[in-house]
């Protein structure tokens, strides 16, 4: 794969994937600069060698052509990042938009309109890549949240620039990051695993199971884990039908060898609310009318040994409802002791649409060694799939 790094863009029109893909509030003001500022990088790189960076992504999902998904509404925070002038281009392929591209010259930023605002972006239409394509001497994907799709701006462009194809910087800094857990990582190896559901992080656990040496098994799906091993749960949330596949999972561990760390104590609620009445109970003897909402006291204890006795931490998910403030004391509490472990040298990986949040929310992200921008995509990575996108620059 083509580093950015080893090639000079002095007078080329450089087409960027992007991932612009931001939060927008009902004043569509963006509420969250981050995945701007991790494209920078690269930009400036391109910037720097005398190029043309021409700037395309995707905002939401449009239903054709609906100005409240115009990336006109993110021009000013692109330009604050940049801290460079940027001009918007309504459009992707029409000729007006190919003529401000052929009159810029090196060194401004373009951005064009939405991508999705083309129903053949998310086709994978040929013809349409080709099209944008013509708009570039060179290309570079530097938006790995969107490298699990075959779209025609992530995967089939790339065909049309045979030799001029690049990662970009956040790109390779994502798979460097994932290989440096799944290939390369130093041992001892933690998994922590959280959120809702065990049926959502199957093909993970499997995955990671051969790599980890301790996996970590918190939030709501670890009911499913203590009801399987015929623990009583009383109202938390449980997956029936995947009780076999918990119990599998524990026995693969013991094969493997992974020590598997599952909560023994919770804090219970006698209602799904940040006001409910509350209690710490027994993990495996939760009373009826009563739910699991947060790891208990003694979990956090062994959480914490784990996490700090390991040298690469993967984090994915929350260990309870860390939106209700009630309930966020053990994702703050693992959120501390991940840092802590990376302040002691450990390398730790998070990733995963809700232990981002986390991260973000309780002030963590620049306590960890890398934050992963690609929810899916990431994930996908950690089950062991080939990113179409990336698939393409190689």
């Amino acid at each position: 794969m083509n580093s950015i790094y080893n090639y000079n863009f002095k007078n080329q029109k450089v087409l960027i994937r992007v991932d612009f893909n931001v939060p927008l509030n009902n004043e569509k003001k963006v509420t969250d600069r981050s995945r701007i500022v991790a494209a920078k990088t690269t930009i400036k790189k391109v910037l720097e060698d005398g190029g043309t960076p021409i700037l395309m992504s995707h905002l939401g999902r449009p239903k054709g052509k609906d100005s409240e998904f115009s990336l006109s509404h993110i021009v000013k925070d692109v330009e604050d990042v940049l801290g460079v002038p940027v001009k918007f281009t309504r459009g992707v392929i029409e000729s007006q938009t190919k003529e401000l591209v052929q009159k810029s010259m090196p060194k401004e930023v373009l951005l064009l309109e939405n991508l999705r605002f083309y129903p053949e972006e998310q086709k994978g239409d040929e013809n349409f890549a080709k099209e944008i394509s013509n708009l570039g001497d060179s290309y570079i994907n530097d938006a790995f949240g969107t490298a699990h799709r075959a779209h025609a701006s992530t995967t089939i462009i790339a065909k049309f620039f045979p030799q001029n194809k690049f990662a970009g910087d956040l790109l390779q800094k994502e798979i460097e990051s994932i290989k440096k857990v799944m290939v390369s990582g130093e041992k001892p190896i933690l998994g922590i695993l959280g959120g809702a559901k065990v049926s959502s992080k199957i093909t993970i656990i499997e995955n990671i199971m051969s790599k980890v040496d301790k996996l970590i098994i918190g939030g709501g799906m670890s009911f499913t884990f203590i009801k399987a091993l015929g623990g009583r749960i009383g109202d938390s949330i449980c997956e029936d039908d995947k009780m076999s596949l918990a119990l599998s999972i524990i026995e693969k561990a013991k094969k493997e060898n992974v020590e598997l760390c599952l909560p023994v104590d919770v804090v219970c609620a006698d209602d799904f609310s940040n006001s409910a009445n509350t209690k710490i109970c027994e993990i495996n003897n939760i009373p009826d009318g009563w739910q699991g909402m947060d790891a208990g006291p003694k979990s956090l204890e062994i959480f914490n040994k784990a996490i700090l006795s390991s040298k690469t931490i993967l984090w994915n998910g929350p260990v309870g409802v860390f939106e209700m403030e009630s309930f966020s004391k053990g994702t703050v509490s693992v959120g501390k002791s991940v840092s802590q472990s990376t302040n002691n040298g450990s390398f730790s990986l998070v990733g995963g649409g809700d232990s981002v949040a986390a991260v973000k929310k309780f002030k963590f992200e620049n306590k960890v060694s890398y934050v992963s921008t690609g929810g899916g995509a990431m994930l996908e990575s950690l089950e062991g799939k080939t990113l179409p996108g990336i698939k393409a620059l190689e």
